[in-house]
């Protein structure tokens, strides 16, 4: 009989075994029947609750040790650490391998929860909750077997499709991987299908949810991921994009053989289906600052610009990871001076020209590099002389980057850059004070939407449609309108020139959420370019008699910062363990 491992209310799928264990095997040996679950209401739902738990791996600050993530293995952020044993800087050093795959859980942890979806399906006609309520957890189901796939899909091209398949522990299990295309086709259904069970967003019961059920998946999510995984498909990596080494036999599993237009359609088209829906719109307020709507969504729970997200209970975990240490923080993710660079001015314009040197018609001073910039640039990092809470003067005061600079926080200190992360941050609280903030981890927001359908639209050579979504970002930011009402946006833009702009915007709003930046440079295919060599910096130093600060950008320390990205890279491999065990599947191109 298949059992069940409960811990409180917690549930993991497995029994014991000594044979060898695939991904999609039972792995626990601790158990209950699954007659004790699913013929218990409660636990049933505690075992729905386990995906919940599991859909924001990826967001979590603390997923790989030495609280390591994504985010630091970019040109976005600097790492604390530096010992390739780190799964962080093996990511950004490039020493992972499909022998040596350090960041595992990319892997294991969708296939687990796509297994925990299909048993969850093919047990709710056994439970004793209502038709309705089957129906309704059934369309949860199948979102997060989508969503899972969605994850493995942009991390590793093409996977095996199991279906409803529930793997016994006596199986023998050797599936081939899935063409990329198949994949996306599958997907792509499974998320219509799950819609169709669900319950719109932000509706009233009985139409949606109730409000005990607030932050569970609906029919917008469905939605929203679907237009996420077809602006990927969409992608130069996915598109046509072939990776160096790809072979006649992997070339399929890693994306479109050829590029297709008709793809950059169809993502704008799911995008702007969101869109239409008229169930999200951005979080606006520029009355009690500039831009304090886009601080403020990330400190409220409830609000109409959350798509797919995790609630959390009242906390400063936040805080506690990027806070500087003069507020008790960790310090984790050190902005680069790249992502500094890339936030314009108020007026909307760029502060550097293609060529590096200094856009003059933006106002930009570079000896007061911090004035006058598009409010999200404050909302999302701490720089010299930021005012971010302290429990020493119980209330806002400079957080000091300069070299030698008194609390510890100069560069050379504590910091890398010369910077430390704000971004999502509530700055009338501290690591090292006893408040806390309400908030949720944002996986996908009303913002991306806008972003994927002005990338995508762009695409397709109808530039024009693009403006009015950036429109819409910019003047949330607090970015001034302009005498044209193009809010620092050249009017008549090429795709080209378009494409830049576009890619700009979904960097700087979405900086530091999940894996955005990480998952943007490969599907691009500019992480060659972006991503390899060292991170750069600003070196503040002081006049001890004048007080007059001079600006330097430098380089992060060059011995043990080299960032490395190869061809292969745009795909994570697939570990050996799983190729032994599953001859049927084919490795990535490269690996």
């Amino acid at each position: 009989m298949k059992k069940i491992y409960i811990i409180g209310m917690v549930l993991f799928i497995g029994v014991s075994s000594c044979k060898k264990a695939t991904f999609l095997d039972d792995k626990s040996t601790t158990a209950l029947t699954d007659d004790a679950v699913f013929t218990d209401s409660t636990r049933t739902m505690a075992f729905v609750t386990r995906m919940y738990e599991e859909i924001g791996f990826n967001f979590y600050k603390g997923r790989w040790e030495g609280s390591g993530t994504t985010e630091q293995a970019t040109d976005d952020g600097e790492y604390t650490l530096g010992s390739t044993a780190r799964r962080t800087v093996g990511l950004w050093a490039g020493v992972y391998n499909p022998v040596n795959f350090m960041h595992g859980d990319a892997w294991t942890l969708p296939w687990t929860n796509i297994r925990r979806a299909n048993l969850l399906l093919s047990k709710l006609p056994t439970t004793p909750l209502s038709e309705g309520l089957q129906k309704r957890l059934a369309g949860e189901a199948r979102f997060m077997r989508a969503y899972f796939y969605t994850y493995l899909l942009n991390n590793f091209g093409g996977v095996p499709l199991i279906g409803d398949k529930v793997f016994g522990i006596d199986d023998i299990i050797d599936v081939p991987r899935n063409t990329y295309e198949e994949c996306v086709t599958y997907v792509s259904k499974e998320f219509d299908e799950a819609a169709a069970l669900l319950p719109p967003a932000n509706t009233p019961y009985p139409l949606g949810y109730e409000d005990r059920d607030y932050g569970r998946v609906t029919k917008g999510a469905c939605m929203a991921v679907k237009a996420r995984l077809l602006l990927f498909a969409a992608s130069p990596l996915f598109n046509g994009g072939t990776i160096a080494a790809a072979t006649p036999a992997n070339k399929p599993l890693a994306g479109y053989p050829a590029y297709n237009v008709s793809r950059w359609q169809a993502a704008a088209d799911a995008a702007n289906a969101v869109i239409q829906s008229n169930n999200y719109a951005l979080n606006v307020d520029n009355t009690t600052a500039p831009g304090f709507g886009f601080y403020k969504v990330f400190l409220k729970r409830v609000n109409p610009e959350y798509i797919v997200f995790v609630n959390r209970v009242p906390n400063r975990e936040l805080e506690a990871h990027y806070n500087p240490p003069s507020r008790g923080g960790a310090r984790n993710t050190q902005p680069t001076q790249q992502i500094v660079d890339c936030f314009p001015m108020k007026n909307g314009l760029q502060i550097l020209n293609p060529d590096g040197t200094v856009n003059i018609a933006s106002g930009y001073d570079p000896n007061n590099p911090y004035v006058n910039r598009d409010p999200r640039f404050d909302y999302t990092i701490i720089y010299n002389n930021s005012l971010y809470f302290s429990t020493t003067t119980n209330n806002r005061a400079p957080v000091l980057t300069y070299v030698g600079a008194p609390g510890n926080d100069g560069i050379g200190s504590n910091t890398r850059t010369g910077y430390y992360c704000r971004k999502m941050c509530d700055a009338d609280i501290s690591s090292n004070s006893s408040f806390q903030t309400e908030r949720g981890w944002p996986l996908l927001r009303y913002a991306e939407i806008l972003l994927d359908y002005a990338e995508a639209i762009n695409e397709t050579g109808q530039t024009q449609l693009a403006y009015p979504k950036l429109i819409e970002l910019r003047s949330r930011a607090g970015i001034t309108a302009g005498t044209n009402g193009l809010y620092g946006l050249k009017a008549n833009m090429t795709v080209a020139e378009m494409r830049e702009v576009v890619r700009n915007e979904r960097h700087i709003e979405l900086a530091y959420e999940a894996d955005s930046r990480w998952d943007d440079i490969r599907r691009w295919k500019i992480a060659e370019a972006v991503n390899n060599g060292y991170n750069r910096a600003m070196t503040i130093t002081r006049n001890a008699t004048t007080g007059v600060l001079t600006y330097t950008r430098t380089f992060t320390n060059p011995t043990d910062r080299l960032h490395v990205f190869r061809p292969e890279m745009h795909l994570f491999p697939i570990p050996n363990d799983e190729l032994r065990k599953m001859p049927a599947m084919i490795q990535n191109p490269g690996w």
